[in-house]
């Protein structure tokens, strides 16, 4: 019935929602519409996890919705070998933190971050 998903993100500035994912994430640009210019919906991937950012105005215009990013209940996790490093990376380059890197007690190290349009962003590692 179903064969793939994705989430898509509203975002009021799709150039700062893509830097952030493809160049400080390290998510690779898989899809872009329109092609040419600035976009109103971009698709990147990490590992077999897809995220779609898609503007304000294209939610409104092509579906009727109006979007309020960074106001959902929900977090991206993205995973990786060392949080530590991972945050003072992004928070070097400028992300927001909500809370540094910590012990959360299940045999995982997190940090909070947020994204350019207060979406939260919480990278985890391993202990090992």
């Amino acid at each position: 019935m179903f064969d793939s998903a994705l989430v898509n993100l509203y975002t009021s500035d799709i150039e700062a929602g893509i830097r952030f994912y493809r160049d400080l994430l390290g998510f690779t640009e898989t899809f872009r519409t329109p092609a040419e210019g600035v976009p109103a919906h971009v698709e990147l991937r990490l590992g077999g996890f897809t995220v779609g950012l898609g503007t304000v105005e294209a939610a409104r215009r092509a579906h009727g919705v109006t979007a309020e990013p960074g106001r959902p209940a929900m977090a991206m996790v993205i995973w990786t070998p060392d949080v530590d490093t991972a945050f003072a990376r992004l928070t070097a380059a400028g992300v927001p933190a909500v809370r540094p890197p910590h012990d959360s007690g299940n045999g995982n190290r997190n940090a909070l971050l947020r994204d350019p349009d207060g979406n939260l962003v919480e990278i985890v590692a391993k202990i090992s």
